[in-house]
């Protein structure tokens, strides 16, 4: 087995860019394998939406998508994940706490504690992916390689409306006092927001082909949104939710200016895995990045599984598409 190691990093109090401060401020993190004597074979690992670092730790493996033997790989927890400093925990938490400032956090720890100054690469799922995207525009002489896996620069504007209608759903509760906060946890707008995120993070051809029932398990239907959906969120609190929806809505590298110049800036080598049944984060938007990036490819997994096949704990073939992708973009 490989070293691991699980902690805290305290950031003090941290301003945001969009204004307001996270008080005594922390992310967590965990730790899988060992740092090189020269210190640069660490592969940060952002978390996606919702996500905790246990959560993330069945891709990690010798054989597996990010491997510890090779790299030390360091798994952190975004703010409002339920372990990093969050809207639910914290009554004065700022009304949006963005892409970028989770990202400069990050590159705090990596440098004050890890005393990595530059790394082996950065790989990230979703709303990771984008944390990569953003690792790879603000600290691009650090970042060597960059792993967009489901993610794009910019949120586009039919991502958006998909958030659009999960931010509602929770804005509509009756426990929802305003900005994102909750007097309790609505458990009915979390069953609601649980169904609402079943239809869009897997794909038609998935529900068409039953497999929710002969790869997943479910005897039924209502059962696999009811297990894997509805409970799955309704672990986690509203106003965290709230708060990392709203982040991902205004994720953009650029700031809403200009996503080229953007892009263009970029040193990394860039992989793009998109899938090419994902309802939200479209083959076509990292298309449009490409031209635009120094050094990339795009290259999109041959999948059924829609988003949840840059996620694929379920299923070998997309598993096994990320880990050759992995490997070729780092071989010698």
């Amino acid at each position: 087995m490989w070293e691991r190691e699980v902690g805290s990093f305290a950031l003090g109090d941290l301003a945001v860019e969009k204004g307001g401060t996270i008080k005594d401020a922390q992310i967590g993190w965990e730790r899988h394998g060992t740092l090189n004597a020269a210190r640069d074979n660490l592969i940060v690992y952002p978390s996606s939406y919702s996500a905790q670092h246990d959560d993330m730790a069945w891709l990690i493996g010798p054989d597996m998508i990010l491997d510890p033997t090779r790299y030390c790989i360091l798994a952190i927890d975004m703010f409002s994940n339920g372990i990093s400093s969050g809207a639910a925990e914290m009554p004065d938490y700022p009304a949006l706490v963005t892409m970028a400032d989770n990202v400069r956090a990050q590159h705090r720890l990596v440098t004050d504690h890890f005393r990595v100054e530059r790394l082996a690469a950065v790989y990230g799922f979703s709303m990771g992916g984008i944390q990569a995207y953003h690792w790879a525009s603000l600290f691009p002489s650090m970042v060597p390689h960059a792993f967009v896996v489901c993610g794009s620069a910019r949120t586009a504007d039919h991502n958006k409306v998909f958030l659009q209608g999960l931010l509602r759903t929770l804005e509509a509760a009756p426990e929802h006092r305003g900005g994102g906060r909750f007097a309790s946890e609505p458990a009915a707008a979390l069953r609601a927001f649980g169904t609402i995120y079943a239809g869009w993070g897997l794909s038609q051809d998935f529900y068409r082909a039953g497999l929710y029932r002969t790869a997943l398990g479910a005897p039924d239907l209502d059962t696999f949104i009811r297990e894997q959906w509805q409970d799955r969120f309704a672990m986690r609190k509203a106003a965290n939710l709230y708060a990392q929806a709203l982040a991902w809505h205004e994720a953009d590298i650029a700031g809403g200016g200009d996503l080229g110049a953007a892009l263009r800036a970029i040193e990394a080598q860039v992989t793009l895995l998109p899938c090419e049944t994902d309802l939200y984060f479209r083959v076509a938007d990292n298309a449009a990045e490409l031209p635009f990036l120094r050094s990339a490819e795009l290259r999109p997994i041959p999948s059924i599984w829609g988003h949840r096949a840059g996620n694929p704990n379920a299923d070998a073939d997309d598993r096994a598409f990320l880990a050759q992708a992995v490997r070729d973009a780092l071989s010698p």
